[in-house]
């Protein structure tokens, strides 16, 4: 198992029970910026499968491209776009799927449906979107921001792309929420720093937990 090498990625598996579901949770992830290859950043997915995982949730913090967006937003991922060098599943093919997998509903309808309806009812702001996965480590330049938004993305960050199709090719099924805390690409360029980042993510962090937690207990 890699270590996670990034500030607020403690790098621990937690498992327990929420309710009278069992739970594995991943308390900080590894990322392909980091220098892991994408086997290595998606092993966590291949242990879950084995340990008979049947639902994936991801978050991320991520920089919103939507104007329609505010920093502290929680974005339901609808779908996303793979812009990393390199694919999760290039290789020798393995057995928890077929060698070229579906990926027409990546993210759980009746997953996002739920959410949606969490959310209403606890009276929460979500919006939905398109999650471009890119490399980093670098933030986004406003041209790139720009260029994001035009190929169809919503909201982008250095993850979780790899960690969905690993987890969709052994037949998880996949809900994920992005943290927007930063905006980008508009006319007033902003600088972004990972400390900002973080504060932004922390203080959305239990209202998008409200969410999780419910949908666990209804799933």
């Amino acid at each position: 198992m890699p270590v996670s090498t990034v500030e607020g990625h403690s790098g621990k598996l937690i498992f327990g029970k929420l309710g009278d579901k069992d739970i594995m949770a991943m308390q900080g992830r590894f990322h392909f910026y980091e220098g892991y290859t994408m086997k290595e950043v998606t092993f966590p997915v291949r242990v879950m499968y084995e340990l008979g995982i049947k639902t994936l949730f991801v978050s991320n913090a991520a920089g919103g491209m939507n104007p329609k967006f505010k920093i502290g937003d929680l974005m339901i991922i609808d779908d996303h776009i793979n812009f990393f060098p390199e694919h999760p599943l290039h290789g020798k093919n393995f057995p928890t799927g077929p060698r070229f997998p579906d990926m027409h509903e990546t993210y759980d309808h009746k997953l996002i449906e739920l959410a949606d309806k969490i959310a209403e009812e606890k009276g929460i702001r979500v919006v939905h979107g398109v999650y471009m996965g890119v490399q980093g480590p670098t933030f986004e330049t406003p041209a790139e921001y720009r260029m994001y938004h035009l190929l169809g993305g919503d909201a982008v960050g250095m993850s979780t792309v790899p960690e969905v199709i690993v987890a969709h090719h052994c037949g998880i099924k996949t809900f994920g929420i992005s943290i927007i805390t930063d905006l980008g690409g508009f006319d007033d360029p902003v600088e972004v720093s990972h400390e900002e980042v973080q504060v932004a993510a922390n203080a959305a962090q239990p209202i998008m937990t409200e969410i999780m937690r419910e949908m666990i207990k209804r799933s």
